[in-house]
């Protein structure tokens, strides 16, 4: 999967040490040259009472941080309206030695916040989920973000006390490149909840790591939407997550709400499936699926208009529920809780490689379950090394199922459908991480219809007019593989902590100023701040002088009658001054 996708200043350098002193000194020019603009505070606070009694006073571009401990039984309320420009931001003064544990929470209310860098860590929760998007059921969060955030080991004693870690509720809100693993108790790992109007949510760049199977429903990763909420719309994105070991329960992802989507995820060795269980008109693609020991599978369709295609399945030991792709019964008039059937769904330009059951149709079909799948599309899919007995297997003969351009690695005698199928070898060729068609191969240019939505191939490469059957063109981008560990999370990839002008934090203890003879002398006062380094301005903004602070900085004021200077250290920390002739005034916050 492509590394290059996470929305943060520091990609524009691979050598993350340079690149965070070039960030945070083009942020400094940027606050030279922007004196009367800035006005962002910063707190360091050590309670969650601390935290309330500031709240009232938070503006747009302040940052709050919680103090370098251990943070216990602390229940903190975050709230205030930012911009979209300038964001409030509550952070951690050290991403190492602050940690919230015990029975430690968060609740987010407000417009434009930021959550960034909280670490969870063997504590449980006594009330709720452990992160909510809101303060409480009628004040919920607006367009507000949960990032860089780990959530790890926070169980009670009981494995049956049912909360979850993250509950996402309001509008446009964000949760990236977060850390989930170890929760073994009942509940969703993370669920966005449902109103009367579409959320709009986007869930990405996290890992959701090991979790156990906990023996009954209510062990799945993600869970968007409920039974009851089902036919309304969520409109969330899922995408750029790794699923690795998340074996809580059969539904890895449980969709139950409309026109979601989930793409660009990996799904690595888990016991599981994503199972679009509730709700319609979702899509899944651009996803790899990836086997190793477990009875792993892929995507369980149920429901009304959904489309599978550019999806890669390799070494999935699953079979019937758990099945590469699975499509199930439905039941009559089926109320929000069971199972509805399936119709008009499109599965297509996917490759299923060395998986025990490629293809279920019509399954879970008995005496609750008998309609099978209505009006469907399978096409263009390729079916190769089937380590089970068949690559299709109908339980319920689906009506009126088209079939068109698939190729499958078997002999027509040997399965159930033979019209739409070309029953060869597609001499696929393991290369850069999966299997595609070599060249030459029957595979290229050869896909039938029409699907226009279908524009690129699993890695984002442009098909073309003759396109090509199974989730790949045969062509390998560099920049594009399944997800791995390193890729997602806290600080991952290109990414590193944040630096913006939020998390620069201004001081008036760095260096003292004295004005004499028309000459202003600015000399070290702290010596922990070392190195520090300056720049000098004129007032139009002219680069003057810069370099690192040693004794001391004289600067002449007979030429130039007003000075801007900036000292700042390598470690965030700011100190701002205009020079007027023979006045000095400290510009802080």
């Amino acid at each position: 999967m492509k590394r290059v996708l996470n929305y943060n200043l520091s990609s524009v350098n691979k050598n993350k040490s340079d690149n965070r002193h070039f960030v945070l000194l083009t942020l400094v020019v940027f606050m030279l040259l922007n004196f009367g603009s800035l006005g962002a505070k910063n707190y360091i606070i050590n309670t969650s009472s601390e935290l309330s009694a500031i709240s009232s006073s938070l503006n747009p571009g302040d940052t709050v941080k919680l103090s370098a401990r251990t943070w216990t039984n602390e229940e903190l309320l975050f709230t205030g309206v930012g911009t979209k420009e300038n964001n409030i931001v509550l952070s951690v003064e050290s991403k190492q030695q602050t940690i919230l544990t015990g029975s430690s929470k968060l609740r987010i209310y407000g417009e434009y916040l930021t959550v960034d860098g909280l670490r969870f860590e063997n504590g449980y929760s006594d009330g709720g989920a452990v992160v909510e998007f809101r303060k409480s059921s009628s004040q919920l969060a607006t367009n507000c973000r949960l990032t860089n955030t780990s959530i790890l080991n926070y169980n009670p004693a009981d494995k049956d006390e049912d909360y979850k870690w993250v509950s996402v509720y309001g509008v446009n809100n964000r949760v990236d490149h977060c850390h989930f693993e170890g929760k073994e108790h009942s509940g969703t790992t993370l669920v966005i909840w449902i109103g009367d109007e579409p959320n709009y949510h986007s869930i990405d760049h996290n890992y959701f790591g090991a979790r156990p199977d906990l023996g009954y429903n209510g062990g799945e990763a993600i869970r968007i939407g409920t039974s009851s909420n089902s036919m309304k719309e969520s409109r969330t994105i899922v995408e750029y997550n790794l699923f690795e070991a998340c074996d809580g329960e059969i539904e890895i992802i449980s969709n139950k709400s409309c026109f979601n989507t989930y793409r660009y995820n990996t799904f690595r060795n888990n016991d599981g499936c994503l199972t679009l269980r509730h709700g319609n008109d979702c899509e899944v693609y651009g996803n790899y699926f990836v086997g190793e020991n477990k009875s792993s599978g892929g995507v369980r369709i149920i429901g009304e208009r959904h489309k599978v295609y550019n999806n890669y399945f390799e070494g999935l030991k699953g079979d019937d529920y758990r099945s590469a792709i699975c499509l199930m019964n439905g039941v009559p008039n089926s109320p929000l809780n069971r199972y509805f059937q399936v119709k008009d769904a499109v599965v297509a330009f996917n490759t299923i490689v060395n998986c025990k059951m490629p293809i279920s149709i019509g399954t879970g079909e008995d005496s609750e379950k008998t309609l099978p799948p209505l009006d469907c599309v399978m096409a263009n899919n390729v079916i190769d090394k089937t380590s089970g007995s068949n690559n299709i297997t109908i339980e319920d003969e689906p009506i009126n199922m088209l079939w068109e351009g698939n190729v499958i690695n078997a002999d027509a005698s040997d399965e159930s459908v033979n019209g739409g199928i070309s029953f060869v070898n597609p001499n696929l060729e393991n290369k850069a991480y999966m299997w595609r068609p070599s060249a030459s191969n029957v595979l290229l240019g050869s896909a039938v219809g029409n699907y226009e939505y279908v524009a690129t191939d699993i890695e984002e490469q442009s098909r073309d007019e003759n396109k090509t059957i199974g989730c790949d063109n045969g062509e390998v981008s560099a920049d594009w593989y399944p997800l791995n560990k390193e890729d997602v999370g806290p600080y991952s990839g290109t990414q590193e902590e944040d630096v913006s002008i939020a998390s620069i934090t201004e001081v008036n203890d760095m260096v003292i100023a004295q004005m004499e003879n028309e000459k202003c002398h600015f000399k070290i006062l702290k010596e922990h701040y070392r190195p520090i380094k300056y720049l000098v301005s004129d007032l139009s903004g002219r680069l003057i002088a810069q370099g690192e602070l040693g004794q001391k900085l004289t600067i002449d004021m007979k030429e130039i009658q007003m000075y801007l200077v900036i000292f700042y250290s390598e470690n965030q920390y700011v100190q701002r001054y205009k020079l007027l002739k023979n006045q000095i005034n400290r510009l802080s916050n």
